[in-house]
């Protein structure tokens, strides 16, 4: 009976070192000036230019992409960020503004990672704007990330950097922003929420 104990006790201390490490909070020096911040903490998965005549997934994704993008600009950057289950997960904002929409649409639960079927998942999208230029941040359901947290509502108004909401275990976090910006992240880019410059203002 020795050794199970010891099992169990080994697999809780590794359940607890796993949600202190999920739940963490650390703080984020955020940088100053005109420029775009990443909305979460990962690695970017994808970087589509809708002013582009060729998108680079199945046609039957496109009509979902321009809907997720007409509300921002006539063209856009969609950049989506994978957060895995050793990520930060907190949100927050990539721009201080007010919070103009905020709106949930329910979905299926596909893998965080797979870029196509994640279009399809339940998300919360917030679109925050200010006198220099509107974006959106859209969290992202996976497989695992059953529980979309969001922490601000229509009208607020947030700073860059502000925690706006969170998403449990692995997820995606995707962020809309118009053609136009000096756009700094590539495919493949680790990044950290409120810390790393997506773009610059032109």
């Amino acid at each position: 009976m020795g050794w199970l104990l010891k099992i169990i006790a080994a697999i809780l201390l590794l359940l607890v070192l796993f949600l202190l490490n999920f739940y963490r909070d650390p703080k984020r020096r955020i940088p100053k000036g005109s420029n775009i911040v990443s909305p979460a903490d990962g690695k970017i998965i994808s970087i589509i230019d809708t002013s582009k005549n060729s998108i680079k997934i199945k046609k039957g994704l496109v009509g979902k992409i321009r809907a997720m993008t007409r509300d921002i600009s006539h063209n856009c950057y969609v950049i989506s960020i994978f957060m895995s289950p050793l990520d930060v997960h907190i949100n927050r904002a990539p721009i201080g503004g007010a919070v103009k929409s905020v709106k949930h649409t329910k979905g299926a639960f596909f893998k965080a990672y797979d870029l196509e079927k994640s279009f399809k998942n339940e998300k919360n999208e917030m679109i925050i704007q200010n006198k220099n230029i509107k974006v959106k941040v859209i969290q992202i359901a996976g497989f695992l990330a059953r529980r979309i947290k969001c922490y601000v509502k229509k009208n607020q108004k947030v700073d860059k950097g502000q925690k706006i909401g969170m998403i449990a275990l692995g997820s995606q976090t995707t962020l809309v922003i118009p053609i136009g910006v000096d756009l700094k992240a590539k495919i493949n880019d680790k990044i950290k929420a409120g810390t790393t410059i997506i773009a610059g203002l032109k």
